[in-house]
């Protein structure tokens, strides 16, 4: 059992409509410090409806929210942005938010990219500006950072290398993360629980239960799964340069 205190943010059969149309309904599930929760599922299934829940930006909901902290950091799905405006990261970082030099550096060095500080944003890759992103909502060091899709625009190397780097942040700042996901294979290693979504909660579970549930196989595909059971092997062993498999 975890303790009360450790929970940032619970969800209990919390659901929003508009204009009479359920957009997510009947969603129960917790957030706690040091715990990474994903919610998966397909395009409109009320994924980026469920954070915002989370984070109280709707207000007339079904069910109930509960919050117990305020110290909230967060990278929505889109952000606008004038690619042509010579905005340097640094300038970014300091947008809407009073943060000491230190504090930069700091969120930027976790994140990797202290060394891109003063290059312009329209000049980074997909993967740097995610984790500038990154940087700059854990800045001010958020008990609860909820990230919406947060690999976009990046290739599968940099998916995992990003998935990665969240572990890290989670581990560091001992933070609880909600994160959004399109790809539940990908982002095993890192979560504690997920959350597969359709307009209401399909199943939820570890990753590995939720792979095997009829309704993850019947919304993602019995191949997706078997990718899954593959992905999760135990890495007892190393690949040579030859390609043979060695035991550690």
């Amino acid at each position: 059992m975890s303790s009360n205190q450790n929970i940032l943010v619970k969800l209990k059969d919390a659901g929003f409509k508009i204009n009479d149309k359920w957009l997510v309904q009947g969603v129960s599930l917790q957030v706690e410090k040091g715990k990474i929760v994903t919610l998966i599922g397909p395009n409109g299934s009320g994924k980026s409806t469920t954070a915002k829940i989370a984070l109280g930006i709707y207000k007339k909901i079904e069910g109930a929210v509960e919050k117990f902290t305020n110290n909230v950091g967060y990278v929505p799905q889109k952000i606008s942005i004038d690619w042509t405006l010579p905005l340097r990261v640094h300038d970014f970082m300091v947008l809407t938010e009073n943060l000491k030099s230190e504090t930069i550096d700091e969120a930027l060095s976790l994140t990797g990219v202290i060394h891109l500080k003063d290059k312009n944003l329209g000049d980074l890759s997909g993967g740097e500006f995610q984790r500038v992103l990154l940087a700059r909502a854990i800045s001010k060091k958020p008990d609860l950072l909820v990230l919406d899709e947060p690999v976009q625009g990046v290739d599968f190397t940099g998916e995992i290398a990003l998935y990665e780097l969240i572990k890290k942040i989670s581990d560091e700042l001992n933070c609880g993360i909600l994160l959004i996901s399109h790809d539940l294979h990908t982002v095993m290693s890192a979560t504690d629980h997920v959350v597969c979504l359709n307009g209401h909660v399909c199943c939820s579970g570890s990753p590995t239960d939720v792979a095997k549930n009829d309704e993850y196989k019947a919304l993602f595909g019995e191949q997706a799964s078997q990718i899954l059971s593959r992905y999760e092997h135990k890495h007892d062993h190393i690949h040579t340069d030859e390609g043979k498999i060695k035991k550690n």
